[in-house]
């Protein structure tokens, strides 16, 4: 069978030889070695953007703020945050969050995993990766179970952090749980405010495309989803393989 060779340019260097007809994976790079890997949820892991746009929709009509606005404002921030930002003085804040969080928990219509994300989670050793999300911990687990995604054992929500992102607390939070350095974990995230977070804890940070372009300059690399990635577990530490 004839041999033909291809050229991959992610890493500049030629791959070996492939048969002729066949689409065979190549490695092409890999990233790491990392202690932990710290997911973001929404927008990273999973999809949930057609059921966040209808609860904040409705939120914004309820408390007369330009939609469109609050639909590109809120990306990776807390409800909390979001609502103060738009919210008219002396509006109840609490009040508010919980209004929203109600019509968010019935809504789990369109909640999907992204391509691959369950498969790469569940080759994760448990001790070796988290969940850090601006959703709050009831919502995020219902999210997780719609998706069909595994359960870390360390989820950071917004219920167990005083500030929310672009503030690193949260990644801090879960890498000092897992009991990893923050500059040996990459964080992956698809957010603008996601990536401040997660750079300012001192990680790495892999950018999932999809939701918000970013700086490529201080991101390792972006990806489409999972498809192309897997992940070489050590017994002291992990790294992610990128195929072409």
């Amino acid at each position: 069978m004839k041999l033909q060779r291809t050229n991959w340019t992610m890493d500049g260097a030629e791959t070996p030889a492939i048969l002729e007809g066949m689409r065979m994976p190549v490695i092409s790079s890999t990233l790491g070695p990392y202690g932990a890997l710290l997911f973001d949820m929404d927008g990273t892991i999973l999809t949930s953007i057609a059921a966040v746009e209808r609860a904040w929709s409705a939120w914004a009509r309820r408390i007369g703020a330009p939609i469109e606005e609050v639909l590109s404002y809120l990306h990776g921030r807390r409800a909390i945050d979001t609502i103060s930002h738009f919210s008219p003085p002396g509006t109840d804040i609490l009040s508010e969050v919980r209004w929203l969080d109600a019509r968010e928990q019935q809504d789990m219509d369109g909640i999907a995993e992204l391509p691959g994300a369950g498969t790469f989670l569940r080759a994760l050793p448990k001790h070796r990766w988290a969940v850090v999300t601006s959703a709050n911990r009831h919502l995020a687990i219902q999210r997780m179970a719609a998706a069909g995604l595994p359960l870390p054992q360390v989820m950071i929500t917004s219920n167990d952090v005083s500030q929310g992102k672009p503030h690193p607390e949260g990644y801090q939070r879960a890498a000092a749980t897992l009991g990893i350095n923050p500059q040996r974990c990459l964080v992956l995230e698809d957010t603008r405010s996601g990536v401040r977070a997660g750079l300012s804890a001192g990680a790495e940070v892999l950018h999932i495309a999809g939701t918000e372009s970013v700086d490529q300059s201080p991101v390792k690399m972006t990806v489409n989803g999972y498809k192309h990635l897997s992940v070489d577990v050590q017994p002291d530490f992990v790294r992610i393989v990128i195929a072409s």
